[in-house]
């Protein structure tokens, strides 16, 4: 749509994985991008991006002060501003995943959705596809409860859920393992929490330790190896079932939005010498 409306220069914020994409879209339609990102970003994310075609800089703060200096940026250089919610095509772009999983469940729609939640896009697109398919007749009026997970080193959205806000103000030292979900201030949020108290579903944070417990669960017994925020949905889907907020016989669908290996991964230092072989029967 960047190259449809005669755009020429895009900029945006990112944790990582929206910035890659966004590289990767607009280099293959002969577009220029310019990509500001917090300086601890995963490397792997960072280089993903620049070998991909855009410009990016590291920069000494979160993804709300790199969205601060796009921002800056349109109106010289005049690139245009793609963060969270400035432009309309992503949310469209989004529905994808609610269209994909009503197909996929012959247009029907599980009972609950975990949704790792930073700017909150994919949330609210899904939302928004479910209503576009009730409205031509593909699906019914049900629902999926629609459940905002974060992390507790930053959990804007849970705190505004949990206080009954329909803002959630800037949340101060956010911290977590998980990238993608530290985003202290959200655009959409009043459309995230309209969604999550819709559906009667709610919010919930979960700690890191969870988080790379949930990881390390998921590979060693599913073979699945997760990003961080997706591990944050599992955590999430735990909690739920022990306090009874999501019963056992209920369909839920956990969402992933990474592949674990973009992040740093526990070092291996186990050595055998080819030469001193030990007592195989013991390994």
């Amino acid at each position: 749509m960047a190259k449809e409306l005669g755009l020429s220069h895009l900029a945006m914020p990112t944790n990582g994985n929206a910035g890659a994409a966004m590289a990767a879209y607009a280099s293959q339609a002969g577009l220029r991008t310019t990509i500001f990102c917090p300086d601890d970003t995963p490397e792997i994310n960072v280089s993903e991006i620049e070998l991909q075609g855009a410009a990016v800089y590291k920069v000494n703060g979160l993804i709300n002060d790199c969205g601060k200096i796009v921002g800056a940026g349109k109106e010289s250089p005049g690139w245009f501003d793609v963060s969270t919610l400035k432009e309309p095509y992503r949310i469209e772009g989004k529905k994808t995943m609610g269209l994909e999983l009503a197909e996929q469940f012959g247009w029907e729609l599980p009972d609950v959705i975990f949704y790792p939640t930073g700017g909150g896009t994919g949330l609210i697109g899904m939302w928004k596809a479910f209503d576009e398919l009730e409205a031509i007749g593909w699906i019914g009026s049900k629902r999926p409860r629609m459940v905002s997970v974060q992390a507790t080193g930053c959990a804007p959205i849970v705190k505004a859920f949990e206080d009954g806000k329909e803002h959630a103000p800037l949340w101060q030292d956010a911290h977590t393992v998980a990238a993608g979900i530290r985003v202290p201030v959200a655009v959409g949020d009043f459309l995230i929490l309209r969604a999550v108290r819709a559906s009667n579903g709610f919010a919930i944070a979960v700690t890191d330790e969870a988080i790379m417990e949930s990881l390390r669960e998921v590979a060693t017994k599913e073979g699945l190896l997760l990003c961080p925020e997706g591990a944050a949905t599992y955590a999430a889907y735990k909690a739920a079932l022990a306090d009874g907020r999501v019963k056992a016989e209920e369909t839920a669908v956990l969402f992933n939005c990474a592949t674990g290996l973009k992040y740093p991964l526990p070092a291996v230092d186990r050595h055998i010498d080819k030469d001193r072989l030990p007592d195989l029967a013991t390994l």
